[in-house]
């Protein structure tokens, strides 16, 4: 994938839960090397359910997916990844398998605390941390990872507005200074400001994508049609 101009392709996806409900049938979408993009849709439609496929938490029952790796999964509550009792312990965790030297994983833990303005935060328990600070350090652990692409679940939803707002930014600000790939799924409008593109889903197919504006006013079609 070294050549190809998408960090994240999904080709024709099916998937059923086991008891034989469909959940997405047919459903592609593709998100440039470098952007930021978001991914819309109504309650079932089939986001969270594409985004663990891609990060592959779960297996489709048909169709392709190609990303580019390491890839990072935020959760929608952070409680969900958050392992270890401290903010540079829990960063640190996700190193283990690397098996790098005591010195470059305290490397990789501060530059990515720094990343999401949090290296002051270091030794702080994370009971201790707000739901903004810990979407950040579950970010900060995919960072030191050296993810290549970030896969984000409703990641605002716990969060209240002021907070929201800068944790969209704060992943804005990622994309761009590092030239990673993102995919956030949400269901607030208002952070389709700070996205590069959108997607949105209907019955478990991408039905539109393209300037977030007009996916914007497309989703509200969905809501009223539905409504």
């Amino acid at each position: 994938m070294t050549n190809d101009p998408s960090a994240i392709r999904a080709l024709d996806l099916s998937f059923n839960w086991p008891n034989g409900s469909s959940v997405l049938e047919g459903c592609s979408l593709e998100v440039p090397k470098g952007e930021f993009w978001m991914l819309l849709g109504t309650n079932g439609s089939g986001k969270s359910t594409l985004l663990r496929l891609l990060a592959g938490l779960l297996t489709p029952q048909s169709g392709e997916i190609q990303i580019t790796s390491p890839v990072g999964f935020v959760f929608q509550n952070p409680d969900h990844q958050l392992v270890m009792p401290t903010v540079g312990a829990d960063v640190a965790f996700g190193l283990v398998k690397e098996k790098l030297s005591w010195t470059s994983v305290r490397q990789r833990v501060k530059e990515a605390l720094a990343a999401v303005n949090l290296l002051d935060l270091e030794r702080r328990p994370i009971y201790a941390l707000s739901g903004g600070q810990k979407q950040r350090i579950a970010i900060a652990g995919a960072l030191a990872r050296q993810c290549e692409v970030l896969l984000l679940d409703e990641p605002t939803a716990l969060l209240d507005p002021d907070t929201q707002q800068e944790l969209v930014i704060q992943v804005q600000r990622l994309v761009k200074n590092r030239g990673l790939t993102a995919l956030w799924v949400t269901h607030r409008l208002d952070e389709l400001n700070f996205c590069d593109g959108a997607f949105l889903i209907e019955q478990g197919k991408v039905t539109a994508q393209g300037e977030p504006s007009q996916i914007k006013e497309k989703l509200l079609q969905v809501v009223d049609r539905e409504s």
